[in-house]
């Protein structure tokens, strides 16, 4: 799922002033035209033109808003889970409502003072119906002020969301920062990520996609976690939210020559995958650094362990679900 074609969510004014600007101008296109009629007649088709064109402006604008957004309803779990670390998912779903119960009344107001217009006897009572309608309008788009600006706050953060095909089956390659994920990523799929030689170079979460054995398997780069809840940056939230509802394999990359952190360091990370309950294979990564690097990888109990990319897609392929 992407969210960054959401587009912009304007403020209440901004929609206000649209829509009875685009009144004005209709009403000057029909003005230009002969009209039949006595002047009643006249004032009536004009004003009957400005509220349509004010209610269906705003209700094209409005609807837009509520369709642009995702329904929380029918979102991945992840991606709720990843709601909730930016802002209030209760705010939003009240914002949506809100928004959606506005486009309800503007029908509502514009059938019943359609029909006020139309039966409307004197000019008085044509300003006058005219009047209400266009004070009542204001009113309930101004009410909506602080969910749109809720809104247009929740789009921002959202087009930060990595798009992750949550029904794939997907492998999340995870360690410290700098110990070659990303340069595995690029091994494994063919793509060719940023790719830096300091900590912390994965800003979001990259995602490519494999065939292995006939079969589209999606990869995620997770941003290096320094297992700290807590304290998480919402990129490394991203990431772990990956591993606990996208997930159904982890990769966890050993940096052998031991360049960004401490084995034992790594070793301590690697056992803290088990609270995941996750098939976890390890990867050692810059083996051509270390002399002896399988030996090493053993002293740490490590039993099972694969240093190159072709060997570790194959057991990949043995996760299939």
């Amino acid at each position: 799922m992407s969210f960054n074609d959401i587009p912009k969510v304007e403020t209440s004014d901004f929609y206000i002033d649209m829509a009875f600007g685009r009144a004005k101008k209709d009403s000057f296109s029909l003005r230009s035209t002969k009209i039949e009629g006595g002047k009643i007649d006249v004032m009536k088709r004009v004003e009957l033109v400005k509220i349509s064109s004010i209610k269906n402006l705003l209700d094209k604008h409005l609807s837009a808003i509520v369709k642009s957004f995702p329904s929380v309803d029918h979102l991945d779990e992840f991606y709720v889970s990843l709601m909730r670390c930016y802002f209030s998912v209760e705010d939003f779903r009240k914002a949506l409502s809100s928004v959606n119960w506005t486009v309800g009344k503007l029908s509502e107001f514009h059938g019943e003072y359609s029909v006020k217009i139309k039966r409307s006897r004197t000019v008085d009572d044509v300003v006058r119906h005219k009047n209400a309608f266009y004070g009542r309008i204001s009113s309930l788009i101004k009410r909506l002020k602080v969910h749109l600006e809720f809104l247009e706050f929740a789009r921002k953060d959202m087009r930060d969301f990595p798009v992750i095909k949550t029904k794939l089956f997907t492998v999340a390659l995870f360690g410290f920062p700098n110990v070659g994920k990303t340069t595995l990523l690029s091994r494994l799929s063919g793509s060719t990520p940023e790719i830096s030689n300091y900590a912390f170079t994965t800003k979001k979460i990259n995602v490519s996609y494999v065939d292995i054995n006939g079969e589209k398997v999606q990869l995620l780069d997770t941003p290096g976690s320094l297992n700290r809840f807590e304290k998480m940056n919402f990129i490394e939230k991203q990431a772990f939210l990956a591993l606990k509802y996208c997930t159904h394999v982890i990769v966890f990359v050993f940096d052998m020559s031991e360049s960004s952190y401490p084995i034992q360091d790594q070793l301590k990370l690697f056992r803290s995958l088990k609270d995941f309950d996750k098939p976890v294979i390890v990867y050692l990564s810059k083996t051509d650094l270390v002399d002896g690097f399988e030996e090493k990888a053993r002293s740490l109990d490590i039993e099972e362990f694969f240093s190159d990319a072709d060997s570790l897609k194959k057991e990949i392929a043995k996760k299939f679900y």
